[in-house]
């Protein structure tokens, strides 16, 4: 077949390319959509035969494309080797049957790939597995790498953050741009860490990094605009969103985003309602010391644990008249210090029931164990999640009592975000609160 100034390299051939080639080829097939486009077109055309090698070439060709099932059908077809058995292993992991990449990668092994790109393969679908135990002990097995293998230090950072040491993965990011500082990866990963940790500065100078050697990193081209963004920097991040949409242009998530960036620049930021809220939040956590009452009313209130005005909010009169020695007088006491507030007691527990007068019927026990799953479990952009941050909303549970307008009242949280967390949500059944 002939091949294109875009694909340079041909997959199908009387040779398989090498393992360095396929890489190349992955990488130029992912940096647009019209790369993209040829390789399935090359693909479509090879995928009636059955002889092996161009079994082999076409299932590496589909995991390329991503289509994974295709793609091992295929490879299964194809002659022995290490570029099977590799590929068989990638792509099981994809397909989450970790245990079979793991066999796949020793039979990779067994047949000429080299030692150190196996074990740290096997360090990487461990982790994917979330078996982190197999995948210290793997990594400490090549330890004799340390400051010699980029990708050494490039996997052992990756592993370090899955177990919280972002400070230890942060300095194996910095070892492996040491050794390799072309390693697009592990300049990415450090980027992102450093936008988790809220170094902003550090994370846009490692972006710009990405992108400058590598244009089309959508994923740091994204991540980017979101930084741009936040700072009012708009052209800029209209200028990032523009790289990715000039190779991608029916990216997604690169087209809400261009409209969101557009409307952020005449967005309106309602600093009085930030204002209100705050004082909000300012009188619910008033001390209950800072009023005057009775020595009874105070005694009982701190037996029972309350502390502040919305503590109060959390408790019914009838609750409180239950209480020992809490009689009418208390109860019109503390009734009178909320009305000054224009809160009432047991308000907060109304709002909940509402919430759970329209929300479907769960399992109990599902219900519980999912609600109570972090934001942090699930997949979201860097702006979503410095959202829900600065909301203080840490799980699912806490997210469905939210509703859309407190979202967007987020300062530069927009629509693009806001779908995000919907598209998320709803993976698990869940929605944010209707005011309706």
């Amino acid at each position: 077949m002939e091949q294109t100034a875009e694909l340079q390299i041909n997959l199908f051939r009387e040779q398989l390319p090498s393992m360095e080639e396929i890489r190349t080829l992955s990488h130029l097939v992912h940096s647009s959509e019209a790369n993209r486009m040829r390789l399935a077109e090359q693909v479509e055309q090879h995928l009636g035969s059955n002889a092996g090698l161009t079994s082999l070439e076409a299932g590496i060709g589909l995991y390329i494309l991503g289509r994974y099932r295709e793609a091992l059908a295929k490879l299964q077809r194809g002659p022995d080797g290490k570029e099977k058995h590799l590929y068989m292993a990638f792509t099981l992991r994809q397909l989450r049957k970790h245990d079979e990449a793991i066999q796949s990668l020793q039979r990779a092994k067994d047949a000429g790939a080299e030692a150190l790109n196996v074990s740290l393969e096997k360090v990487a679908t461990y982790r994917h597995a979330g078996n982190l135990e197999a995948a210290a002990k793997e990594i400490k097995s090549c330890s004799n790498f340390q400051n010699v293998s980029a990708e050494y230090h490039y996997q052992l950072a990756r592993l370090q953050e899955s177990e919280g040491l972002y400070d230890e993965a942060v300095a194996n990011y910095k070892t492996a741009l040491e050794l390799a500082p072309t390693h697009h990866r592990a300049l990415f990963h450090l980027a992102y860490r450093y936008d988790l940790s809220g170094y902003e500065d550090q994370a846009i100078e490692r972006y710009k990094q990405v992108v400058s050697s590598s244009p089309t990193y959508v994923s740091a081209l994204l991540n980017l605009a979101v930084l741009y963004e936040d700072r009012g920097e708009f052209e800029k991040a209209s200028s990032c969103i523009g790289k990715v949409l000039e190779s991608h242009p029916n990216h997604p998530r690169a087209v809400l985003f261009d409209k969101d960036v557009e409307s952020s620049k005449t967005m309106f930021y309602d600093e009085e309602r930030e204002k209100k809220r705050s004082r909000k939040n300012q009188i619910l956590e008033t001390p209950i010391s800072d009023f005057e009452l009775s020595v009874r009313s105070r005694n009982c209130l701190r037996k029972m644990n309350i502390r502040t005005l919305g503590d109060l909010l959390n408790i019914t009169e009838a609750e409180l008249l239950s209480y020992k020695n809490f009689g009418e007088t208390s109860l019109r006491e503390i009734k009178a210090i909320l009305d000054q507030k224009g809160l009432r007691l047991g308000q907060a527990l109304e709002d909940k029931q509402l919430q759970v007068e329209t929300t479907p019927e769960r399992d109990a026990s599902e219900d519980k164990g999912l609600m109570n799953k972090t934001v942090d479990e699930i997949q979201l952009s860097v702006r979503a999640r410095k959202c829900l941050q600065k909301l203080n909303i840490r799980t699912l549970g806490e997210l469905t009592r939210t509703t859309d307008a407190e979202l967007l009242g987020c300062k530069n949280f927009g629509v693009t975000s806001l779908n995000e967390i919907k598209k998320a949500m709803s993976g698990f059944g869940l929605s944010l609160r209707s005011l309706d």
